[in-house]
């Protein structure tokens, strides 16, 4: 007999959903930052333990919407945490509960469908009687299925978080092979790394003005080797001139470190070219944002 379960994982920007993903899924598969707003897409992830297959799908970070793509990443977290088998919602332990997370707390409560609280950053708490307050009065104002503590940093607690997910599975066939880790294109991971790359290296706003796609990718026949070439996008001709930086130093360092993470990634060579152009405002274009994947549809 097998079993899957499909668990939405949300909650607000820089709660350290992706991280979670990774390191459930055992790969980098979903980019990870400080900076807010880095996962713009839903990335599904796939582990597979013994007969049962756990699906878990990150979602853009909870924030307020200024622009067509943010509406688009809203949407992502709405539809993700509809028709699933469990929602698990991640927040800073660290910090106060907002009113937009309350707001969503709200809103799957009302669906019945399994919420299980993930607080997360347990090792930054000096004082661990904060913790236990932060408990005491979610489970007052909310219906859990479980509250869990954890820190994704230190791997903490995410045994506990995986036996979790593995009594919510229910009788099932696999919707996936079992080698799959992700159900996005190697193109699509291979931009994500090279976009992380430039919101690690870049200041504030220009970062989310970014998008990578790959243009190619193709394994030579004659070398154990993988091209690949990949075009940064930027929304104004000044943030280009960031992107390269001077006398090209911050490109060949984005592409430096890229190619760095891709090797190990792909197990394999690369041979990474990026060039930078720019569309201007795309982020409230909705037909390049469809062209470049990040629309929900």
């Amino acid at each position: 007999m097998t079993k899957t379960v499909f668990i939405t994982i949300a909650g607000k920007t820089n709660a350290g959903k992706s991280s979670l993903l990774n390191a459930l899924i055992g790969e980098k598969i979903a980019s990870v930052s400080s900076k807010s707003q880095t996962t713009r897409t839903k990335i599904t992830g796939v582990v597979n333990m013994g007969d049962t297959q756990l699906i878990f799908i990150d979602t853009p970070g909870l924030h307020k919407a200024k622009n067509k793509l943010s509406e688009y990443m809203l949407k992502a977290v709405r539809e993700s945490s509809s028709d699933i088998d469990a929602v698990f919602f991640m927040a800073d332990c660290t910090k106060p509960i907002g009113e937009q997370e309350k707001e969503m707390l709200r809103s799957v409560s009302k669906s019945r469908t399994p919420l299980v609280m993930l607080l997360n950053k347990i090792d930054l708490l000096k004082d661990k009687s904060v913790l236990a307050k932060t408990i005491a009065e979610l489970s007052a104002e909310f219906k859990f299925d479980d509250i869990i503590p954890i820190s994704v940093l230190n791997n903490d607690g995410l045994d506990i978080v995986r036996e979790k997910a593995l009594s919510l599975a229910v009788e099932s066939p696999h919707f996936f092979p079992e080698d799959t880790i992700t159900d996005q294109p190697e193109k699509i991971i291979a931009g994500e790394i090279i976009r992380e790359k430039l919101l690690e290296l870049l200041d504030d706003e220009v970062p989310h003005g970014i998008a990578v796609a790959v243009e190619t990718m193709r394994e030579r026949e004659d070398k154990d080797l993988l091209d690949i070439d990949a075009t940064i996008y930027c929304e104004k001709m000044s943030h280009k001139g960031i992107v390269i930086g001077k006398g090209g130093r911050m490109l060949k360092r984005a592409a430096t470190l890229s190619r760095q993470e891709l090797e190990e990634f792909f197990q394999i060579k690369v041979n990474l070219q990026c060039w930078v152009k720019v569309k201007e405002g795309w982020r409230n274009r909705e037909g390049i944002i469809k062209n470049f994947g990040l629309s929900s549809k």
